[in-house]
């Protein structure tokens, strides 16, 4: 098998629609991975149950998804018991994600995975989920959330991107919660690569940049969370690498951002668009996080201070 296939060349064995979004931007990334790790995450691809072929909103949460999935089929019996973050070994770290996840399913009408909802809030229903997959093999609790996982997509394709919901007590459009999971699913796949030793690819281009716009979008409600007022002003947000783009964020929760005509600003801020979407996610610190600022460079470091304020475990 050739490593070294650059963007746009097919790598073996991949050329099945299923299996391209199983393994995302395999061709889009620039890291070398250690020997045999490719051969590894293909093996385990091809051997775990393949889902529908994913479209529209609900395409990008597929795709973590589905990174997530091959990196499971790779893990060995002792990677399940390693701690992977918050004290969460493997198992737990996906009961978690099957926690989270089960809010939006029972929000849209899809089947729940664990045991009967008791509340709608994160961490007690991810009590009770690695409360339930104590004791079970960790290939339940893999069998467990993946199948929420493609009930989600399944039931999400029958919606109209806009329609509000709530899981956890916020009120978005489905859509943006789909991309707040792809979010979460792809900053724990990440934690758990990193511990077990498997580099994965990025998500493709496009399905980054509509994370990245969803990242960008919540910058005046993360304002707002951590009780910095914002409104009346707004800055630029420039996001570089593929998958970014530029934004005019007014930093008032009654306006949107959208993408950047040269409207005024009073800041301008410039990173790299997996950076600024981690540091959303509660990956970074805001003080250290490297990015250049222009303009009222206090408010600029408000924004980036305040940008994982609604972050989660």
């Amino acid at each position: 098998m050739d490593r070294h296939a650059g963007p746009g060349q097919e790598i073996p064995g991949t050329s099945d629609p299923v299996t391209r979004l199983r393994l995302d931007a395999l061709v889009e990334a620039s890291a070398e991975p250690p020997p045999g790790a490719l051969g590894r995450l293909l093996t385990a691809t091809r051997s775990t149950r393949r889902p529908a072929l994913t479209t529209g909103f609900a395409a990008s949460y597929a795709g973590r998804v589905a990174a997530m999935e091959s990196l499971l089929g790779s893990a060995s019996p002792a990677d399940w018991s390693q701690k992977i973050v918050e004290g969460w070994t493997l198992q737990q770290l996906v009961a978690h994600l099957a926690a989270t996840d089960s809010l939006v399913a029972a929000a849209i009408g899809a089947p729940v995975a664990g045991p009967p909802l008791a509340a709608n809030e994160v961490l007690s229903r991810t009590a009770d989920m690695i409360a339930f997959a104590d004791g079970q093999p960790p290939e339940r609790t893999r069998a467990d959330w993946r199948a929420q996982a493609d009930a989600i997509c399944e039931r999400a394709g029958s919606m109209e991107a806009a329609t509000p919901i709530a899981p956890g007590g916020v009120s978005f459009p489905v859509s943006d919660h789909l991309l707040a999971r792809m979010l979460e699913t792809w900053i724990h796949t990440e934690d758990a690569a990193t511990v077990i030793g498997l580099p994965l690819p990025r998500p493709t281009s496009e399905h980054l940049h509509q994370t990245a716009d969803f990242c960008a979008r919540l910058l005046p409600w993360t304002m707002l969370f951590s009780g910095v007022d914002g409104g009346g002003r707004a800055v630029r947000l420039t996001l570089t690498g593929p998958g970014g783009g530029t934004w005019h964020i007014p930093l008032d929760v009654t306006r949107t951002a959208v993408p950047d005509e040269g409207s005024p600003v009073d800041a301008q801020i410039t990173c790299d668009v997996v950076a600024f979407c981690f540091l959303l996610g509660g990956r970074g610190a805001p003080a250290t996080f490297p990015a250049d600022l222009q303009g009222d460079t206090a408010l600029a470091r408000d924004v980036l201070e305040t940008a994982p304020a609604m972050s989660g475990p």
